[in-house]
């Protein structure tokens, strides 16, 4: 295995080909556009389709169609060409389609600094589309990260039958470190469940032990139908009560019945003891790291959290890892969005926030004086 210095879009696009990715639908947008250039020239090497569409509302109706036909299938974009596909985030959310959408975060709102880094999108991963909606976000800090959680945005999606957002930032987006490519039986890989059932006993909207029923790929001889209304468990749209209850409910679990598959993070054993805890996600974590270990080296009892799922947001695990603690400090290149989370979990007086949303990384020295308040 060679080790190359590699930038994290494009650690991403490899990991969309290894995870299966064969379609990509999207719009060039600053800072994500080296995801589609690579996969531009690359999928049609192993047999897969790049179309560059007229916009982002089409980027993700393609992608959506491409999913149903049975193809891996993925999209990127930043802030305003992720506003635009909220409609259709929302359709796959309902329709129970699978498809990956990344969102390299720049600062805004509006069009706001397209090369300048955020991570102002947070809120809007989870809440961004209408309605009551499951939904996963998965955020790397290292170039590591944006290929190996890429191939789990992809897996989850398969697993889950769900839109999975994988929020990264234009600092983890164009810097580049060394990053050795792991062997192929190393990666473990995900195909959408398939089923035995002949078509006539097909739903594919059915209860399922795994509240994910199999999804069947058009063009195999079975027909049902897809749509954004309510509907029955053959996809029809429906008004009865008895059969939109259990199929929201059941949507709803397939994520929440998983958090302990689902949520990933990383967590300094130091946590266990530590008077102050640091709650971090994507580039800032990188400045959070050297601020614990800038207050270690000054006797403060300091512990580091890093967050890599988003969403969906588990109380327990941070109950579990900063509820002891005096102090929780939580960085974001935001003006606090996951900290409202953090602070409905171990109270508002406990948290410590710090925030900048001008288009600069968050200091080691700015956590640090946060730090040294307590």
């Amino acid at each position: 295995m060679t080790v190359r210095l590699l930038q994290g879009n494009a650690a991403c696009a490899e990991g969309a080909l290894v995870a299966g990715c064969r379609f990509y639908a999207g719009y060039p947008i600053t800072p994500s556009t080296e995801i589609a250039e690579i996969l531009a020239r690359e999928l049609p090497q192993v047999g897969g389709k790049f179309i560059q569409m007229e916009d982002e509302i089409a980027s993700l109706a393609a992608v959506i169609g491409a999913s149903v036909g049975g193809l891996k299938a993925m999209t990127a974009t930043s802030g305003p060409g992720f506003s635009l596909m909220q409609e259709n985030l929302g359709y796959a959310a309902a329709a129970e389609i699978p498809c990956v959408i990344v969102d390299v975060q720049r600062a805004g709102p509006s069009t706001g600094l397209p090369t300048a880094p955020s991570q102002g999108d947070v809120m809007q991963a989870r809440w961004g589309t209408h309605g009551d909606h499951p939904i996963i976000a998965l955020c790397p800090s290292s170039v590591s990260e944006a290929f190996f959680l890429t191939v789990e945005a992809f897996n989850f999606s398969e697993k889950y039958r769900t839109p999975v957002i994988l929020l990264m930032d234009e600092v983890i987006a164009h810097m580049r470190e060394p990053f050795e490519a792991p062997a192929g039986t190393m990666v473990e890989i995900v195909d959408r469940m398939s089923t035995d059932v002949p078509p006539e006993w097909y739903y594919p909207y059915d209860e399922h032990p795994s509240d994910v029923p199999p999804l069947v790929s058009f063009g195999e001889g079975f027909r049902y139908h897809i749509t954004g209304l309510f509907h029955d468990r053959a996809g029809f749209p429906t008004q009865r009560l008895d059969e939109i209850n259990p199929w929201w409910r059941r949507v709803m679990a397939k994520i929440q019945r998983n958090l302990e598959r689902i949520v990933l993070y990383r967590a300094e054993a130091e946590v266990a003891r530590a008077r102050t805890v640091v709650i971090a996600y994507g580039a800032t974590a990188r400045s959070a790291a050297h601020a614990v270990k800038l207050a270690r080296a000054r006797r403060y009892k300091v512990g580091l959290v890093v967050l890599q799922t988003i969403w969906p947001f588990s109380e327990s695990l941070i109950e579990q890892l900063a509820g002891e603690a005096q102090r929780v400090i939580v960085p974001e290149m935001n003006l606090g969005q996951l900290a409202l989370e953090i602070e409905r979990v171990v109270g508002r007086h406990k948290v410590r926030r710090v925030n900048r949303a001008d288009g600069e990384l968050i200091a080691p020295q700015q956590i640090m004086a946060a730090i040294e308040e307590g």
